[in-house]
């Protein structure tokens, strides 16, 4: 089994499941030591990206994805692995008191920049969807953006 943790706006179950059909929720956790951030305000055209970072003091809720090989290649082109902008980054999830070991997508850019409203609100409302907690969700809500 291979382990794909989402955030952000991958949260979005209806989106997952256009971009990796094959691949179904596993499970919903914590990236704990990690931060959601935002980067590649060049990269998006809607202002920066949702990315994580590594923080010893913060955590990022996540849905794992039970990926297949087929599902993993075409989420990979979706992202744009090729291209350098993300890499893969293998991180352990917590999930109901035991830790699985998952892949994710980083951005490889200097953190930085301020997402649209409407990618925030995105980001919000597929968290929310996906069973994020009132005060994670709090913390999505109080996040500047551009506008």
């Amino acid at each position: 089994m291979t382990l794909y943790a989402a955030y952000g706006s991958n949260l979005d179950t209806h989106r997952m499941a256009e971009l990796a059909p094959f691949s179904p929720v596993f499970a919903s956790g914590w990236l704990h030591g990690w931060r959601l951030t935002f980067a590649g305000q060049d990269l998006g055209l809607d202002g920066a990206l949702a990315t994580v970072v590594e923080d010893a003091d913060s955590d990022v809720f996540v849905l794992l994805y039970d990926m297949t090989v087929h599902d993993e290649i075409a989420l990979d082109t979706w992202e744009g692995l090729a291209l350098g902008h993300w890499r893969k980054v293998r991180a352990r999830v917590a999930v109901d008191g035991t830790h699985h070991l998952a892949w994710l997508y980083a951005i490889d850019d200097y953190e930085g920049g301020l997402p649209s409203q409407s990618y925030l609100d995105a980001i919000i409302v597929a968290a929310h969807m996906a069973g994020a907690p009132a005060h994670y969700l709090d913390g999505l809500r109080a996040h500047p953006t551009m506008e």
